[in-house]
Formats: structure tokens, sequence, C-alpha cells
């Protein structure tokens, strides 16, 4: 991205966002710098309004299930991660997998969300059996499962491309991609705290793959942590291009953005301190100014707490989550929020000010409260 001109009026970028005009990276990050937290606010709102005239806000019933943390990433933003052969070691059998999701279907649940390490000992069979065994006993069960860095993994050790695994992912029972491993789209940021996962390249590449099979798949972003406002820019225009290629010429797309912020405990980030409230809701804001093809926006409970969360429905986003009835990953680094009910759910978002609305992976309403 270029060096931001000293000539672009803040006002002028303002009133292209009113008309409804895209703007560019330049005015982006001249928006995110300069632009104070109520405007942002004001604007992102102004665009969820338009995008969401109905005033419904959706969350989603979904299980975060880790079928092992076994990586060899070694990522400095990760507590969870361990060696092979360590102590703490694990691969989920197939039957407590199942149990786990017997208990999320007992819940009302949707959404299978199904993430692990970069672990050597599981091969593409693992994932098509494990998938076709889900999709066998558990049809209704939408799996939104997998990083763009576990498909990766998976075409280097088995020397096959990355399409063709995910086709045949994608055949065994895979039905969308979730955005993690993104943290920032920046190779410079990346070189210094996950040195050993994809580039940017590769996650992008990973995404457009999955969306010319016409998988739809999400976007992420994790911040806070040693970013610059520019870098934000740059992974929110990554996306944003990538988007549009999709929305052209193939059958899937990202259906939603999340944004969430790094949490310290048990990292080799741990000097670097919390990234403040404001911070977070200037970032959820940009990207809904932004992104002008993304529909939907997910504000984070997870990582902000349930104080926050709901807040960023305010500030552009029109989703707040999940119930997250299992989270391992932040809570290995010992934050850990209480995860609501469906009902509860609803509450906290009618007090928020909104309608509250049960989805699924693809953002259609399965009921309303």
């Amino acid at each position: 991205m270029e060096v931001i001109e000293k000539n672009i009026n803040l006002n002028k970028i303002i009133d292209k966002v009113l008309n409804g005009e895209r703007i560019s990276e330049e005015e982006g990050l001249k928006l995110f710098e300069e632009a104070d937290l109520l405007t942002l606010g004001r604007l992102a709102d102004f665009l969820r309004k338009k995008k969401h005239p109905e005033n419904i806000a959706t969350f989603v019933v979904d299980r975060n299930v880790n079928y092992t943390n076994v990586c060899v990433a070694g990522c400095k933003f990760c507590a969870f991660q361990t060696k092979k052969g360590s102590p703490d070691a694990y691969i989920l059998e197939f039957e407590e997998i199942y149990q786990k999701i017997q208990e999320l279907v007992d819940w009302g649940g949707t959404t299978l969300l199904m993430q692990g390490g970069l672990n050597p000992d599981l091969r593409l069979d693992f994932y098509v059996n494990l998938f076709r065994g889900i999709k066998e006993r558990f049809p209704q069960i939408q799996i939104h499962s997998l990083s763009a860095s576990e498909i990766f993994y998976l075409s280097k050790i088995e020397n096959m491309p990355i399409k063709e695994v995910l086709k045949t992912l994608q055949e065994a029972g895979l039905d969308s991609v979730p955005g993690g491993g993104a943290e920032i789209l920046s190779d410079e940021v990346r070189a210094q705290i996950s040195s050993n996962k994809v580039s940017t390249r590769v996650w992008l590449e990973v995404h457009r793959s999955a969306h010319e099979l016409g998988m739809k798949t999400t976007a992420t972003m994790m911040c806070g942590h040693i970013e610059k406002p520019r870098h934000i820019i740059e992974h929110l225009s990554h996306i944003r291009n990538l988007q549009d290629s999709s929305l052209e010429n193939c059958k899937g797309y990202f259906t939603a953005f999340i944004p969430w912020t790094f949490q310290k405990g048990g990292t080799k980030l741990d000097h670097i301190e919390p990234a403040t409230t404001v911070y977070y809701l200037k970032v959820l804001a940009i990207s809904r100014i932004f992104l002008d093809n993304f529909d939907n926006i997910q504000t984070s409970h997870v990582t902000q707490t349930m104080k926050v969360g709901p807040v960023g429905l305010h500030f552009g986003a029109n989703d707040l989550g999940s119930t997250m009835i299992e989270e391992n990953v932040v809570a290995s680094t010992g934050w850990k929020v209480a995860s609501p009910g469906p009902e509860k759910m609803a509450k906290i978002i009618k007090k928020a000010g909104f309608k509250p609305a049960q989805r699924d992976t693809y953002y259609n309403i399965v009921k309303y409260y």
C-alpha cells in the first residue's frame, strides 16, 4: 500500500461513505487513524442499517471441537499448541467427537466448528473418515471446519494440490471453511508472529479455491498485538479484493468477517499490552466501512466479554457470534468467558436494542425470538 497522501480530506472521505461510494486503502487508513471513535461508530452503524434495515441481530448455536492440540507451527500468540510426545498431547477418538456433536444436536445446534493443530500424524484419510462418519450420524449438522493452515499442511504432506485436498474433503462432508489462521494478512507481521504458518498468498489461495468449488467461507482477523493501522487496512483490502473476484466468478464467497483481539497468557507475546476496547471497536467499525461487499460482520464477546460484545452491534456488526458451547484455544490463555445459552443470547441482543434471531452457518434464520 502506498504512503498516505497528505491532501486527502477527512470530511470528503466521510461524505463518500455516506454516499455509498467505495473508499481506497489510503482513505481507509486516514479514516482509521484520524476519525474519532464515535464518528467511526456512527458511519458503521449507518452502513449496517442500510445492509440490515430490519434491525435483526443474529447468533449461531455451535460447538468448537479441537480434535488435536499437537502442532508444529509454533505461533508466538498461541498457548494451546503442544509438541508431539508431550504428556498433554492428544488426538480425540471419533466416538468422543460424535458424543460432543450429539450434545450439540441436543442443544439445538446447527454448526460444527472443528479445528486443531498441524499434526504430522494426521493424514487426509483421518479427516475423510471423520467427516463421513459425522455426516452418516448427523446429516443435519453443517461441518464448518479446518483452517487454511490445516488444509495447506495437508496438501504438503499428501503432495496434493490445495484444490484437490478441498475437493476430497468436500466430497467427504466438509460444508464450509472458517477463516482461522488469517491473524493479520500481511507478511511483514506474519514473519514475526507465525513464520511457520501459511503466507498471505497461500491463505487467500485456499479460500479462493474453496470459493471456486462452490464452498462458502468466513474471513477473520486477530488484531491487538504487533500490527499497525496500515496492516489492518492491508488485511481488509486483501479480503475485499478476493470477495470482489469470488462474487463475480465463483459460486462460493465469504459469508462474514469476524475480527477479535489477541489474548495473552502462556504465549511468547505476553509482554504486549492488551488491546483497548476503543481499539477493538474502531477495528470493528472500519471493517464495516471498508468491506462494502460483505453482508455480515461479527462482534466478539469471547475476547471482549459480554459487556463489550453487544456494544459492537452499534459499531457495524449485525451478528453476536456463537453461544460457544465449547471453546479451548482462547481459554488456554486463562481468558474464559461464560457461554450463554440461546435464550440468554436472545435477551442480551434484545436489551442492546435489536431483534434477536438464531442463524445457521450460512446466515439463514433458524428461529426468531
